[in-house]
């Protein structure tokens, strides 16, 4: 059986580690950094991810190298449900064709009266489940994942996360003696040699063996790849003030041995993960209990007297910091229904770990092939029966007819072992003796077979002498380096990067060509040239889609991989009509004079040179052609704000702005705006932040420790507004890596409502503009750059919020992350500048919008119009969006805002429904479908005269524009349109 090792990602702007997949006829195998971008590549490449059953982690456990590992596991999860249901559905579809082919044959043929006729029944029952998925990695794996409860939920799909533990090599193979008897017999019975047993693989299945290679750092102090400075002694207000939050591993009871914790808190870990993707939790199941026993906030529920039917329960509930004793027994006692609570919600916080060192390498390969059978051999042994000649060539002992035993090595001809590979990550020179002093290297029974080696190196470790010796002595293997000192900066995602130099040809200054260089290495030197590094290497360079042989022979080929995009060819591709239609466009731009209407229109808005740059623009999942939701502001005077910041933000930065210009935005960076916790709208904060606190503080803070408001006024912090929830992703996250979450500003959202306004706390501290203290108040907006900050609930998921940013100088901009259209955020918003509103259907798919807690493109411009908005940009689009909306059609249409009074009426809102649950989504009423409107909601008229002074503009990924040049991105949308026509046509 042919199998394969293929490479997929090398280090890019869009795709900063690399990931390797080996192939069988029956799994995938995923090995190295899944980092962010990781999933986006495997779209672009068409690389099938529905039989990965595996992926093995290398390097550190840190956001770099596993920050694209929850939205893969989404993806995969997705995916191999949708297969199984699939087999299923066609299971069934054939079961019934061959039913109905029965029922035609003679009646002779059926079955007595009575008699329930099975066929097809078996094939229906023998349908797979999903299959499950295991992550192989270091330790702080499973504590990385469960982390991501609070937004990560899906029934029916097992995944787990296998840790391996650091050890020496000694130490190791002792282990595996040990724990893996299955392992050995597995060996034995595919053939293995009994050097197999002497020093056993750290995992096998049915097609490979694994042996895990963990690394540690011989010199600490030197290791400062994760640029993180060794924490202190000395605890900080901050510290203090998080441990008042006790993790159920730290409750008091009985001492027990720090071994005995230690596993008990890695199980709590493991079922918490367990649950995230395999939980029976269902969205209908309630049970009974008194009012006063309710854990709020939730969605309560009650039996009518007279119908019986379940409604939702309308009375008083007690309030939070209320006395249960101020209240009415008989109202305490009332017998409600509540949700049984969903698992992510019952694990309040994990508990604690702290960073590892460790990083994880790997030896791949095949199992042993066994020789051919000879069954003369057979014979003169007394072995005649032709079920034993299978039994031997099976790899089992038989009986001959003399009595004696005869074992498979008797009657086998000499085999051959499997072919195999290494993949070695180094991130830093203080893991090269380490890794490279270890056993398995000079261990015949691990190393027989393998032919190559993967290196994956971190910055400036390509010309490490020991590195390069190590090679020229191991130079019977071929070896193969991936890392930013040997590999360019291509474009990894060829069809929007198509996309972008396609617009760029339209509107050169609104849409720039995302930054690349197909050539130079290292990728931080332009100085040197890859024709100098040539010379004598004892290795290959990663390409990707280089292809290594395992079987039958290894052997390396298609080196050169896949071709660069060819950018004058994209180019060549645009329609001249296209071009000339742009071009005149551009002129008559350029000719206008300041007294024309589209100039004056411009004259009364603040902060016109103020520019927006939309990094992503898709909904949901990163496709080919729209990554997912990041919106970037830079605010000349005031700062730079990132509303949301889905995966691989910080690689759509890179591709825009070089490394000192992306460099200022990072130190003028002032707030992150997490609009809600759905995985495509924040994978990428963790990144964002390490790349801020590097930029903004290096490789120390300050010793200093500062209370709250000191802090605010005398030292540079990030802001990062959102949910609670998200709050605690990030503080849970920072114990398996420092990315600078000490030196952050974590800001609670609470949205308005009519009854109460806009509330932001720090920890149990409120914060603000408008707190008790007049001083922190000042420090607030300064440090912020804003005059007001308002934020309010939204309909799509538990904890979602829009909100308005207001600038001292009146510019105001408002966002609303996702959500159907809400009279509340266009209260907040009015009188905007700009609103940036998610426009994710099209008016005829307005069902879809409802079920799924969208708007469509009419709704998103209702909400302008009823905000008076003096700009409005349409983002987040689905994938089966048209390119370029038609708004001439939208003339005369009327939509509707909806009441967030009615926030909570499915319990979406609620902490007892998961935020991401796929088959908890509620479904249209037939009253909606087809219509624009809602029963009982404000109704908006889009009107063409009041379209006149709201300027509107289509977002696309990689598009800088700044508000006063909004207006000139109508004049040219027929050029835009027929773009896209040309290229829809040129695909069909």
């Amino acid at each position: 059986m042919r199998s394969y090792v293929e490479v997929v990602t090398t280090p890019t702007a869009d795709t900063s580690g690399t990931i390797l997949m080996l192939h069988f006829d029956n799994k995938r195998y995923l090995i190295g950094q899944l980092a962010e971008g990781t999933q986006r590549a495997c779209i672009e490449r068409g690389i099938k991810l529905v039989k990965v059953s595996d992926i093995f982690l290398t390097g550190k456990t840190e956001w770099a190298n596993n920050g694209g590992l929850i939205g893969m596991i989404l993806t995969l999860a997705d995916s191999k449900k949708a297969a199984a249901a699939s087999a299923k559905e066609n299971n069934v579809e054939g079961r019934t064709k061959r039913i109905r082919g029965e029922r035609s044959e003679s009646t002779s043929t059926r079955p007595p009266s009575g008699q329930a006729s099975t066929a097809g029944v078996t094939d229906v029952q023998n349908v797979e489940e999903p299959q499950p998925l295991t992550i192989h990695g270091g330790p702080n794996l499973t504590h990385t994942l469960a982390t991501s409860r609070r937004f990560v939920f899906r029934k029916g799909t097992p995944i787990s996360a296998h840790e391996f533990e650091a050890t020496s090599s000694t130490a190791q193979k002792q282990a595996s003696r040990q724990q893996s008897r299955p392992v050995t017999d597995a060996a034995e019975s595919e053939g293995g040699t009994t050097s197999d047993l002497r020093w056993p693989p750290s995992w096998t299945d049915e097609n490979i063996r694994v042996w895990a290679l963990t690394v540690e750092p011989l010199d600490d102090l030197s290791d400062t790849s994760n640029g993180s400075p060794r924490r202190s002694k000395k605890r900080s207000f901050d510290d203090i003030e998080e441990s008042s939050d006790t993790s159920p591993a730290e409750d008091s009871g009985p001492e027990i041995s720090f071994e005995t914790q230690k596993e008990r808190d890695f199980q709590l870990r493991k079922a918490v993960v367990a649950d995230m993707f395999n939980s029976k939790w269902y969205l209908d199941s309630l049970q009974e209990m008194r009012l006063s026993e309710v854990v709020l906030p939730a969605s309560i529920f009650i039996r009518n007297e007279h119908s019986r039917l379940i409604e939702k329960y309308m009375g008083p509930v007690p309030q939070p910091g209320t006395p249960l004793t101020d209240y009415a027994e008989e109202m305490l006692n009332t017998t409600v229904l509540v949700r049984k609570p969903w698992p992510g919600s019952l694990i309040k916080s994990l508990p604690r770990t702290t960073p590892s060192k460790t990083a994880l390498s790997y030896i791949i390969k095949n199992h042993h092939q066994r020789g051919r059978f000879q069954p003369k051999k057979a014979q003169e042994l007394n072995v005649e029966n032709v079920l034993q000649f299978r039994e031997l060539t099976n790899g089992k002992s038989v009986i001959s007819a003399a009595g004696s035993i005869v074992t498979p090595d008797m009657v086998l001809g000499p085999g051959k072992e499997g072919g195999g590979c290494a993949v070695i990550d180094l991130p830093s020179s203080a893991y090269v003796e380490s890794l490279l002093n270890r056993e398995e290297w000079k261990t015949e029974s691990i190393m027989n077979g393998v032919g190559a080696i993967f290196w994956i190196l971190g910055d400036g470790m390509a010309g490490d002498p020991r590195i390069d010796k190590f090679m020229r002595e191991m130079s019977h293997l071929q070896h193969v380096v991936s890392s930013r000192d040997q590999c360019p900066n291509y474009l990894a995602f060829d069809s929007s990067a198509s996309m972008a130099i396609s617009l760029h040809n339209v509107a050169p200054h609104l849409f720039p060509v995302p930054l690349h260089d197909n050539d130079t290495i290292p990728q931080w030197s332009p100085q040197q040239s890859k024709t100098e590094l040539d010379c004598a290497l004892p290795f290959e360079r990663a390409h990707r889609g280089q292809v290594l042989d395992l079987e039958p022979k290894v052997t390396l080929k298609d080196k050169a991989g896949v071709a660069h995009l060819n950018t004058a060819k994209v180019v060549e591709r645009i329609p001249r009509d296209v071009l000339n239609n742009a071009t005149q466009v551009r002129k008559d731009l350029s000719s206008m004079s300041s007294q024309s209407p589209l100039a004056q229109d411009n004259d009364d808005i603040p902060s016109k040179d103020a520019e927006i740059i939309t990094l992503g623009t898709g909904s949901s999942a990163p496709s080919k052609y729209r990554s997912v939701s990041a919106t970037l502001l830079r605010v000349p005077g005031y700062g730079s704000y990132l509303f949301d910041c889905g995966e691989n933000t910080l690689g759509q930065l890179r591709r825009m702005f070089t490394p000192k210009d992306l460099g200022e935005i990072l130190r003028d960076l002032k707030l992150i705006w997490i609009s809600h916790l759905h995985a495509d709208h924040h994978l990428g904060t963790a990144s964002v932040i390490k790349a801020w606190f590097h930029e903004v503080w290096g490789q120390k803070e300050s010793k200093v420790e500062l209370r709250k408001v000191d802090a605010i006024k005398h030292e540079p912090r990030l802001f990062i507004a959102s949910d609670l929830d998200m709050l605690r992703w990030l503080k849970e996250y920072a114990s398996v890596e420092a990315y600078g979450y000490k030196k952050i500003v974590p800001l609670a959202v609470t949205g308005a409502t009519r009854y109460s306004p806009t509330r932001f706390t720090w920890g149990k501290d409120p914060m603000g503009f408008d707190t008790n203290d007049e001083a922190l108040n000042a420090a607030f907006a300064k440090a912020t750059g804003l005059s007001d900050l308002q934020a309010v609930g939204v309909q799509h998921c538990r904890g979602a919020n829009a909100c308005a940013l207001t600038f001292p100088n009146k510019f105001k901009i408002s966002y609303s992350g996702d959500c159907r259209p809400s009279k509340s955020f266009a209260k907040i918003g009015q009188g905007s500048t700009v609103l940036v509103h998610e426009a994710t259907f099209d008016d005829k798919m307005h069902a879809d919008a409802l079920a799924k807690k969208h708007s469509t493109t009419s709704e998103a411009l209702g909400v302008g119009v009823a905000m008076k908005a003096r700009r409005v940009i349409l983002t987040h689009f689905s994938q089966r969006y048209q390119k370029i909306p038609v708004l001439d059609a939208l003339e005369g249409k009327e939509t509707s805002l909806e009441d967030d009074e009615e926030l909570d009426l499915d319990g979406t809102a609620a902490e007892d429904v998961p935020v991401d649950d796929p088959d908890g989504v509620p479904q249209p009423t037939a009253d909606d479908e087809g219509t624009g409107r809602s029963k009982g909601k404000d109704t908006v008229r889009i009107d063409k005269e009041l379209l006149k002074d709201m300027k509107i503009a289509v977002a696309f990924d990689y598009m800088r524009v700044k508000v006063g040049e909004i207006s000139q991105l109508e004049r040219f949308t027929p050029a835009l349109q027929k773009l896209f026509e040309e290229q829809e046509s040129g695909k069909s």
